[in-house]
């Protein structure tokens, strides 16, 4: 039987990264993937095919929209080719997927296909082709999480479909129905309406992005309008039907009249839920919560003290980057060393076209809370970079302490505000002021430059361009 140092079950950016990071610092180390590829939902089903097929949507809308605009004439009709799309977007799965099979080799971690189950808290049985137990001194849980629906709804993944399924479809719908409001829903909805899709959001809420800044969902709102969006917020939706070519949706508004929605495809995105199924967590002692998720401490350790969990399976948001985050932590605890993770400046972004980026504080939060606050704004139509590039829509909001003037939140809508809040959060993480910001010299014409003015603007109205 061979022995490890430490086992990671689930190969998604949680649990490669964890491996990677634990075999760095010399433990021998397994990684236990059921599927034939390693990279969990985000590279597979997720985060990279998603930013694939928005980003060859948006040439596509480039194309018929704005071409025309920079002098750039094509003879004929521009025509939409979605196999070639879907197979571009599969070829950049096959070598993300593969790159972690790379790394893998070279950091010498010994990788097992098959299912992980606990037989107990040092043994854990692997059901592959054929079935192996291996021994593991510590174990990492990082197993995901899969698409979350509704009591009512029978997901059927032809017509009432989740992401995994609108990431390969073989025709774009004539009329999306997307049940909420949230980050999937709006991206895989906007991929179909730059496509040709007619789109309807259904949200339950009554703005849609609700866990960001309500400045930001109202600007995200407006531009996604104007590209044609249709919205029905503060709609409880109450049952969802597949009639042969055609999805019917019927859904309670806030005055609670019953209304319909036909259309020919529905995207159920109301979130995501942990995925623990085939763990055999009770074997190992292993306690979950209520919602599934596994119970962990602050150095995100279970109840049994040589197994850990980190990612979509604990508490908190559901992102890749703060699973990576999680399993480079967990890594460095069992190495006996001291890690820290700032839950507050793990950035939450939607790819969009505006992109919206946001870190720290809202703004509702800070009123919440009854802080002391200022606020700096600035619109992205006022920088000569997104003027020349077309891309005016959207503001940087900064939020600062007003004794102190220490940054507690930013948030972006704008051209590549995904990229931009970097910034946002390494000043946050060295405890940077408005002050700072603004005295730093930002490369001009860029669209960084409205972080710069967004922070004059919260010391005291000092933006420069506006």
């Amino acid at each position: 039987m061979n022995t490890y140092d430490v086992v990671v079950i689930g190969s998604g950016p949680g649990g490669y990264v964890a491996a990677i990071r634990c075999a760095q610092l010399g433990l021998k180390t397994a990684i236990i993937e059921k599927y034939a590829t390693k990279g969990g939902t985000c590279l597979n089903v997720g985060c990279i095919p998603s930013k694939a097929l928005l980003d060859s949507s948006h040439h596509y809308e480039d194309a018929i929209k704005h071409f025309e605009e920079h002098g750039i004439e094509i003879a004929g009709e521009v025509k939409m080719n979605l196999e070639k799309m879907m197979a571009r977007k599969n070829t950049v799965v096959e070598q993300t997927t593969k790159g972690i099979d790379f790394l893998m080799d070279k950091n010498k971690i010994d990788t097992y296909q098959g299912v992980g189950s606990f037989k107990d808290k040092n043994h854990i049985i692997i059901k592959g082709e054929e079935e192996v137990t291996i021994e593991a001194k510590n174990t990492i849980i990082a197993t995901g999480s899969k698409p979350a629906s509704l009591p009512f709804i029978e997901i059927d993944k032809e017509r009432i479909i989740t992401s995994t399924e609108a990431l390969k479809m073989k025709e774009v719908p004539k009329h999306l129905l997307v049940i909420g409001g949230g980050v999937i829903g709006l991206e895989l909805g906007q991929v179909y309406k730059r496509l040709g899709a007619e789109v309807t959001v259904i949200e339950y809420m009554d703005r849609i992005i609700p866990t960001m800044d309500k400045a930001q969902s109202k600007e995200l709102m407006k531009v996604l309008k104007k590209q044609k969006t249709k919205f029905a917020l503060s709609h409880q939706v109450t049952a969802v039907e597949n009639k042969g070519d055609e999805v019917v949706v019927k859904a309670k508004d806030k005055k609670g009249n019953e209304v319909e929605f036909k259309g020919d495809y529905c995207l159920v995105s109301v979130g995501r839920k942990p995925f623990t199924a085939g763990l055999n967590a009770e074997a190992a002692g292993v306690k979950l919560n209520d919602r599934g998720q596994v119970e962990v401490n602050e150095n995100l350790q279970t109840n049994v003290s040589n197994i850990y969990a980190i990612g979509d399976v604990v508490k908190g948001a559901m992102l890749a980057h703060k699973a990576e985050e999680e399993g480079t932590f967990v890594a460095e605890v069992i190495a006996g060393q001291k890690p820290h993770i700032n839950y507050n400046l793990i950035p939450g972004v939607v790819y969009t076209w505006p992109e919206v980026a946001s870190v720290g504080k809202t703004e509702e939060q800070l009123k919440e809370e009854k802080v002391n606050y200022a606020s700096g704004q600035f619109p992205m139509r006022a920088l000569g970079r997104s003027r020349a590039s077309g891309d005016i829509d959207g503001f940087v909001k900064i939020l600062t302490n007003k004794e102190t003037d220490e940054v507690l939140g930013v948030h972006m809508v704008g051209a590549r505000a995904a990229d931009l809040i970097a910034e946002a959060v390494t000043a946050m993480e060295f405890r940077a002021s408005a002050e700072d910001i603004s005295r730093m010299s930002h490369a001009h014409p860029t669209y960084a430059e409205a972080v710069k003015e967004a922070a004059l603007a919260a010391t005291g109205d000092r933006a420069l361009h506006v």
